[in-house]
């Protein structure tokens, strides 16, 4: 495999700073990883959404209602039962990206309901509603260790961004995007409340490496490419953790890459962003490796109705009541409400004290 340059990753956003990609666009179409997958209206807001709610086959999950002490609040969304040596994220901005309150919690705290608030969340977080976040919530100066580059793989090309160390990192995280978008939503410092610029620096800021690439499609295909990019870097960081996170449809080629030898044998762990569930999980490499996974879904997605994942959730829970799963609710969130509110760091943190 060899690696080569593209343009300067400077031009993948527009001298405007608006996305390259749309938050509102194209997201995803259906769980049938071989059917076609029609464009969708995806907003953040409850009214972006142009699609009725796709229709699963899990029965409703009944939602936890128990009151979560303070304690438990801290203990869920830090880093939880770190051993000494274990590798730990430092903060960046942790408190403007803090989760809002907690509404409820079941499962002794893997099951957590988050209030979250339109008009808070979106409107008063962005300049620009659901296009470009206020300043204090964006470091750009992280443009400098980014680059666009192009893998070529026995798979086919793999246009990717890269940001952080290609060699000698210490934890390998990657971002895949839904239907319609592309590497460039991965890397938008102003998108999705800034969410993106902060796992950005997380990882440079903590001798990491950040990667969002392209893919030929949610299927096998794919799902090679994506592989063969898991493979080329980790051959140059040996020692690091890798986490994938999946948005929307990507997360077909989440569940792909846990059921393959190669990469469910490797990966440290999942985070499904607004995304679909898969059976399929149990009889993989990396569901027998106890790689933890993460779930979190806006309660009025119409795309991949939460009652759905949580449903699945609970059956991993159902399977082995300590598999190392976390489920975050955001009440009235809907579509792309977990890729803006997703807390990066509280969860990597986890995930790295529950690493095989």
């Amino acid at each position: 495999m060899a690696i080569s340059s593209l343009p300067p990753a400077s031009a993948l956003v527009p001298p405007s700073g608006l996305p390259a990609i749309s938050p509102s666009r194209g997201e995803i179409g259906s769980f049938d990883y071989g059917a076609h997958l029609a464009a969708l209206e995806t907003g953040e807001s409850r009214s972006g959404v142009q699609s009725p709610p796709w229709r699963g086959r899990w029965p409703a999950g009944q939602r936890g209602a128990a009151t979560l002490h303070a304690l438990l609040v801290s203990l869920f969304f830090l880093s939880s039962a770190v051993h000494a040596d274990a590798f730990e994220l430092k903060p960046f901005r942790d408190d403007l990206f803090a989760y809002p309150a907690t509404l409820s919690s079941a499962n002794n705290g893997a099951y957590t309901v988050i209030d979250y608030r339109e008009l808070r969340d979106i409107n008063a977080r962005d300049e620009v509603p659901e296009r470009r976040v206020h300043a204090q919530y964006v470091d750009t100066g992280v443009r400098k260790v980014q680059k666009d580059l192009l893998l070529k793989t026995d798979a086919g090309d793999v246009r990717h961004v890269a940001v952080g160390k290609t060699e000698g990192a210490g934890i390998i995280m990657l971002y895949l995007h839904g239907q319609g978008g592309s590497r460039k939503q991965g890397v938008d410092d102003f998108s999705f409340g800034g969410n993106f610029n902060r796992i950005k620096n997380l990882m440079a800021g903590n001798g990491g490496l950040y990667l969002s690439p392209d893919f030929s499609d949610f299927g096998d295909t794919g799902a090679a490419q994506v592989a063969a990019l898991i493979d080329h870097y980790a051959e140059q960081s040996p020692g690091a953790k890798i986490f994938v996170a999946c948005g929307s449809m990507g997360g077909a080629l989440c569940w792909k890459l846990a059921a393959r030898k190669d990469t469910g044998g490797r990966i440290d762990g999942l985070l499904l962003l607004g995304s679909l569930w898969d059976e399929s999980f149990f009889a993989g490499p990396a569901y027998k490796r106890r790689v933890p996974v993460f779930f979190g879904q806006g309660s009025k997605d119409p795309v991949f109705p939460i009652a759905n994942q949580e449903a699945f959730f609970r059956s991993i829970l159902a399977k082995s009541k300590t598999y190392p799963t976390r489920f975050v609710r955001f009440e009235t969130g809907t579509h792309g409400t977990p890729i803006r509110m997703a807390d990066w760091r509280g969860t990597l943190n986890w995930m790295l004290s529950k690493t095989p």
